[in-house]
């Protein structure tokens, strides 16, 4: 399955050198006008076949906020079990995170894994609020996006996809989230390089659905989905795979 995939990608036309040249500062290069991956029918196949995802989960603004930090390098089911030690211990506001014992909260969030790191990002992140937002993320979230993204990937352990997460499903601020699934599918479909730059990604999305927070939510949301369950490191399930007949058609 694995040569099979491979084959089909390395027939499909690829935007060959595009992501290394592109930046934000210049969406207007000439070749992204001339091929673009069918980003609206991927969105549609995989809606179609997965249904709506339902994610963030997340009970306020803040956890949402403390699971972006805390899903770095983990899966969910660890970050999970790590909210919820937060939760009981009632651990679950900026002030509260800010003053509790490092120790203890290293405790609390073991299962997310890097705990320690962990716990200074967040502890970070509720400094940085308190100090430019006076503890309000109201008024943190108000801010516009540009400049709060730039704000936030100066926080200490927070980088590009931890940002865009928290300013989408924390947020609702039209910003999309890329992550190694997204990478992975559309390297395979081969529109990027293994290693294009995060941003030169993101734009790929952010052009054809401009402003659509909705869409930037569910759709970063089912391409975790099919990551997880069809286009696998090892072994995916192409022939399964909702999106699977564009690689047969090479796009």
């Amino acid at each position: 399955m694995w040569l099979s995939t491979k084959l089909a990608v390395s027939a499909t036309p690829t935007l060959d050198g595009l992501l290394h040249n592109i930046s934000e500062d210049s969406p207007s290069h000439p070749n992204l006008e001339d091929r673009q991956p069918p980003l609206d029918e991927y969105y549609n196949s995989l809606f179609t076949a997965l249904g709506p995802q339902h994610w963030w989960p997340g009970k306020t603004q803040f956890e949402v906020i403390v699971g972006a930090i805390l899903t770095q390098n983990t899966a969910w089911t660890n970050v999970e079990r790590a909210i919820t030690n937060l939760r009981a211990a009632g651990l679950l506001t900026p002030a509260a995170i800010e003053k509790v014992p490092l120790r203890r909260l290293q405790r609390l969030i073991r299962s997310s894994g890097y705990f320690r790191q962990k716990a200074r990002k967040l502890k970070a992140f509720c400094t940085f609020l308190r100090a430019e937002y006076r503890g309000s993320l109201r008024r943190m979230f108000a801010a516009p996006t540009l400049e709060l993204r730039e704000r936030l990937l100066g926080v200490f352990g927070i980088g590009p996809e931890t940002a865009d997460s928290i300013l989408l499903y924390g947020g609702d601020h039209p910003v999309f989230v890329v992550d190694a699934y997204t990478r992975r599918i559309m390297a395979r479909h081969g529109w990027i390089r293994d290693n294009a730059k995060y941003d030169d990604v993101r734009w790929i999305f952010e052009r054809q659905f401009p402003g659509n927070t909705r869409r930037f939510n569910e759709f970063h949301a089912l391409i975790v989905n099919t990551g997880k369950n069809y286009c696998r490191t090892q072994k995916p399930l192409c022939h399964q795979c909702p999106l699977g007949r564009y690689l047969e058609e090479g796009r």
